[in-house]
């Protein structure tokens, strides 16, 4: 996979709504695993040195991308503090057929607390849009991470899908209230250059039955 270079968009805010269903996750502390993670990056003959990496608007951030069985780990060190801020795995989604897998990933996030709210997540996602990877969202989403798909979905094509059954239907544009909780609905993104049409003839995606 060719890696895009740094973002046009770093800091965008958004507004935390009422709490949803989570693919950003701040619920423990996960400093111990990053720390572990940081360590294999700076080590000579780990399978995570020398990974490719692109720096962010923020000169003390910096990305480091692997790729392991069609799954997508970025993992974001700040270079000042010596540590792993967070990081995002774009991962296959079991419930989707072959046809819809080749283009459609699912992304989860853990940052730790003080990096969280910077627009860094968003900046990720950007940048796995800007390489031509379609995010849906998962079964569970965080009232952050619903924000962020919200700020996301002003630049690029959005809609909803039902995942049941490994097929996806489209369900429009917007929802009605109530529909967003069933853990059935899923969000998309689409990336540049990408239109609704193309997409759903790619992952085979039907009509709403009337």
């Amino acid at each position: 996979m060719i890696l895009a270079l740094p973002f046009p968009h770093f800091r965008i805010p958004f507004h935390k709504p009422v709490e949803l269903r989570l693919d950003v996750d701040s619920s423990e502390d996960r400093s111990g695993s990053l720390a572990s993670i940081y360590d294999r990056i700076h080590t000579a003959g780990s399978p995570l040195h020398g990974l490719p990496a692109f720096g962010l608007r923020d000169p003390h951030l910096k990305v480091h991308v692997r790729e392991a069985d069609g799954e997508i780990y970025a993992y974001v060190e700040d270079m000042q503090r010596r540590c792993l801020a967070g990081s995002t795995v774009f991962n296959r989604l079991v419930e989707v057929d072959r046809r819809a897998d080749r283009h459609l990933r699912s992304p989860h996030s853990r940052y730790l607390a003080q990096y969280q709210r910077l627009g860094i997540a968003t900046a990720v996602y950007d940048w796995a849009l800007a390489s031509g990877i379609c995010l849906i969202t998962g079964a569970r989403q965080s009232a952050g991470a619903h924000a962020l798909w919200r700020g996301l979905a002003r630049r690029y094509e959005s809609g909803f899908a039902e995942l049941r059954h490994k097929k996806l239907t489209y369900l429009g544009r917007d929802l009605a209230p109530g529909e967003l909780d069933r853990l059935e609905t899923r969000m998309f993104l689409l990336p540049k250059g990408w239109s609704l049409s193309q997409f759903r003839a790619a992952v085979g995606m039907r009509d709403r039955a009337l």
